[in-house]
């Protein structure tokens, strides 16, 4: 029997506790019980139980269960906790080695790969111009010299030939600067024979003006409406010419072939929001006023 046990026992018999009134308070059964006062601690399920039924014991009889677990901690087996704390310890141990190896060896590892990199680094750039160098040698063509000798005369009769067909070849470019010479000229005739619309003339009543045709064989008049406007045509004895005489919005045209005619009065309502072409050749107004008269006298091109 340990001095725990017979601690526990005396404390039992002081009581007036026999092992199965102990049995019935701490619902221990009776074997661990008397396990426990004799030091067997083998019966029992295991070290973590040894503790527990220790404790429950000393506080059924009366005991500071602490105290007594404190006091005879020497006698109690480890517990399982206490076990793996101290694999544990001894695992954490064995694992610093290895460590403290390893960063003792992490400064020679980074060593050795800076070097590793600067090697394969000179040896692309190694690479990279004995290609270059290879490419500019097989890209640059070989230099030719050539020389083109003149074709020699043969004979005689091979230099009159070739004087003649030079003489030819020249008579041909002065033909066709002549020729050159006379479609410029046709062309500047055409160019003179153009229309002329005289400066306008501001008639006595002072809402009329009027101008000359000369030049040209047709007199078409075209009107181009901008906004509304009055728009009227009449010959010399005043009859209207235009079959729709009223007043034309913005984007209508007003067409009239006055070619028949040598005489043509145009009345506009709102000269601003109107435009006279001649011909197709737009009309200056003489005069910047409202409501005018445009006259036209045609002098038709024999």
């Amino acid at each position: 029997m340990t001095e725990l046990g017979t601690r526990l026992k005396e404390a039992r018999l002081s009581k007036g506790y026999s092992l199965d009134d102990l049995q019935e308070i701490t619902k221990i059964q009776k074997r661990y019980l008397v396990g426990i006062e004799e030091g067997n601690y083998s019966i029992m399920p295991g070290s973590f139980y040894v503790r527990a039924f220790i404790k429950q014991y000393a506080e059924a009889v009366g005991l500071n269960a602490e105290e007594i677990l404190e006091t005879y901690k020497s006698e109690l087996p480890g517990t399982k906790n206490d076990q793996v704390s101290q694999s544990m310890t001894q695992s954490s141990s064995r694992r610093k080695v290895p460590s403290n190896k390893m960063m003792e060896a992490m400064p020679k590892i980074i060593v050795g790969l800076f070097i590793i990199v600067i090697l394969v680094a000179i040896w692309f750039l190694l690479q990279s111009k004995n290609n270059a160098g290879t490419n500019v040698i097989e890209d640059t063509p070989p230099e030719v010299e050539y020389v083109k000798k003149p074709k020699p005369i043969d004979s005689e009769k091979d230099k009159e030939e070739k004087d003649k067909q030079e003489q030819e070849n020249a008579n041909k470019d002065d033909d066709s600067k002549d020729d050159s010479k006379e479609v410029t000229s046709d062309e500047h005739n055409v160019e003179e024979v153009k229309q002329t619309i005289s400066a306008g003339t501001i008639e006595a009543d002072g809402a009329t003006t009027s101008y000359t045709l000369t030049g040209t064989d047709s007199f078409k008049i075209r009107i181009e409406v901008s906004g509304p406007t009055f728009i009227g045509i009449r010959d010399q004895q005043q009859q209207e010419l235009l079959a729709d005489t009223r007043v034309y919005n913005a984007g209508e045209v007003v067409e009239f072939d006055a070619t028949a005619q040598n005489y043509a009065r145009v009345r506009l309502g709102n000269s601003s929001q109107a435009k006279v072409y001649i011909n197709d050749e737009l009309l200056t107004y003489a005069q910047q006023i409202v409501t005018q008269n445009i006259v036209i006298n045609f002098n038709k091109e024999q």
